[in-house]
């Protein structure tokens, strides 16, 4: 049985208590957060469990790598304490269980994951994917499983993720880039948490980008534009990635806005707070963080998730804010075509 790499004493030890001080979504002083924070390493009851929005950031807070996060979803799971409806979780269990059916592209060593969203398939493509644009893997057989984190169900992911990882391995993949950023969050903090070995190396589709617009750096022509970046929840299992969104925009010309709602302190985009929270939970957070965005002049909200595109990019497109997701950003740099785009009429917030 798979068991989460946790260490009690440094969380005894710890002072600051940031996994739960420093939260966005729960206010509490340090006496109150280190109480509350021992009645959930202790598997009692504690508000945090229902409180909790499942954003993923208490995960960057943590200064030992402890994994508060994963610890919550494990007792919020052992206690029933739904971190969504049961009908959606019941739903997202049974719509992404393998099933032996999936799709291959022409498969080699190096290959894109498509992960569970066929969507990402047309992202990648044009100059910066021509080597890897037809070599793909997509389906439930290789789908990460994190999103079951935000449904308190860390005992699919602990079953499920183990088989996953073998299905890549067995189609001979030696590197594996990530086209969502959940995958990459999921083999480079989810599994290492759990002892579950990772065979392939991993490459997030930021890095890929990077180095293929430094490779065709005679080819990009400046956007001299400002942009607020919308950093998703998965981001915060592995905030290392997040250098590569300053050094992409520095090579195609894009201002990264220092804005409140940004780096440590960003907002999510609001989808899942909605279903568990209510709307006027989900939309107070997503009219803060554009509100943000229009006050410090953003041109373009720059996308890293698609599935904050889904509530927030029409949102954006409201305020006269352009949505964008990141390869089609470095394919705009490039003279490309984009992939994604918006239905005719946007939503207010």
């Amino acid at each position: 049985m798979l068991e989460l790499k946790f260490d009690k004493k440094k969380c005894a030890d710890c002072k600051a208590v940031s996994c739960l001080v420093k939260c966005q979504y729960i206010d509490l002083n340090k006496t109150e957060a280190k109480k509350e924070w021992q009645k959930v390493i202790n598997g009692e009851d504690s508000f945090v469990l229902d409180a909790c929005t499942t954003c993923y950031a208490c995960e960057e807070y943590c200064p030992f790598g402890n994994h508060p996060f994963y610890l919550i979803v494990e007792r919020q799971e052992e206690k029933n304490v739904l971190a969504a409806p049961r009908a959606l979780i019941k739903q997202w269990v049974n719509m992404c269980a393998p099933s032996g059916k999936f799709m291959l592209g022409d498969v080699k060593e190096k290959t894109a994951s498509l992960c569970f969203m066929p969507r990402l398939g047309s992202l990648a493509q044009g100059k910066l994917f021509e080597d890897v644009a037809t070599s793909w893997i997509l389906g439930a057989e290789f789908f990460c499983n994190a999103v079951y984190l935000h449904f308190s169900r860390m005992s699919v992911i602990k079953e499920r993720l183990p088989k996953i990882i073998d299905n890549i391995s067995k189609q001979g993949i030696k590197e594996l880039i990530c086209l969502h950023d959940e995958c990459y969050a999921t083999y480079n903090s989810l599994a290492p948490a759990y002892g579950i070995d990772v065979p392939f190396k991993t490459i997030h589709y930021m890095e890929h980008l990077y180095q293929k617009l430094k490779e065709n750096k005679a080819k990009i022509k400046p956007l001299n534009v400002k942009a607020a970046y919308q950093r998703n929840c998965s981001t915060r299992l592995v905030p290392q990635i997040d250098h590569f969104v300053d050094d992409i925009f520095g090579l195609i010309g894009v201002t990264r806005l220092d804005r409140e709602y940004d780096r440590e302190n960003a907002l999510c985009c609001g989808a899942l707070i909605w279903a568990s929270k209510g709307y006027d939970a989900g939309h107070d957070v997503q009219q803060r963080n554009i509100d943000d965005m229009e006050k410090h002049g953003a041109e373009y909200c720059v996308f890293n998730c698609p599935a904050c595109w889904d509530p927030l990019a029409e949102k954006v497109a409201n305020r006269g804010i352009k949505p964008i997701h990141m390869i089609d950003l470095c394919k705009l740099a490039m003279g490309e075509e984009q992939a994604l785009k918006l239905p005719e009429m946007p939503l207010e917030v």
